[in-house]
């Protein structure tokens, strides 16, 4: 297992052949797909094998990427892949952070979502900061319950209104420092090249592949 900002050492590596990406986020499982592609893994999603979406009852990104891969694993027979990652803007106590996703609601609403940080921000004193980070966990399990955890992050700023129709859930509205477009209008190889799942899959990559 890692911690951010180290190398990981991994018990195991991961052979080529079929990997289950634990998602049902159609956005999610393209970047991962994409992310995957050079180094022979074969990926399949959950929802492509029908498998159930676990209540997600952990308190941090690691736990709820780790009990998801965990399921996913152990009802497919095949490593499994999962990621929980999410929004924390700093001003408001580093919300939606983990309930990024239930932000949206159940229709999975995220314009819904941007307006209600938006309007957090209505409350706030005007000189309030608008510094956010995006964080990404990635759980590697194996059908007999082996975990690699591996967590990247990137950090930036919000602005409003949302500006571009790429990515997905809250790119429009983050600029990631040193930049000048969202997540929101950055074609997908420059989202890819250096987003927080970009940078928690370097660290995996490193371990296990």
């Amino acid at each position: 297992m890692s911690g951010e900002g180290e190398v990981p050492q991994a018990i195991r590596k991961l052979a080529p052949g079929k990997l289950v990406i634990a998602s049902h986020n159609e956005g999610k499982v393209r970047e991962i797909r994409a992310l995957l592609g050079p180094f022979g893994i074969e990926p399949v999603s959950a929802a492509e094998l029908d498998l159930p979406e676990p209540e997600e009852t952990g308190t941090t990104f690691v736990a709820n990427a780790e009990l998801k891969a965990l399921q996913a694993a152990d009802l497919s027979g095949l490593p499994a892949l999962a990621d929980d990652s999410g929004l924390c803007v700093e001003a408001i106590g580093n919300d939606p952070g983990i309930f990024s996703a239930r932000w949206a609601g159940p229709t999975k609403d995220f314009g819904m979502a941007m307006q209600l940080i938006e309007d957090k921000f209505a409350g706030l004193p005007p000189e309030t900061g608008r510094d956010a980070h995006f964080v990404c966990a990635l759980a590697l399990a194996w059908p007999d319950g082996h975990v690699e955890w591996f967590e990247g992050r990137v950090d930036g700023t919000l602005v409003w209104p949302p500006r571009g129709e790429n990515g997905f859930g809250y790119d429009p509205m983050f600029v990631p420092n040193g930049y000048d477009e969202t997540f929101g209008e950055m074609e997908p190889d420059a989202k890819h090249a250096m987003s927080h799942r970009a940078d928690a899959f370097n660290q995996l990559v490193a371990a296990v592949l």
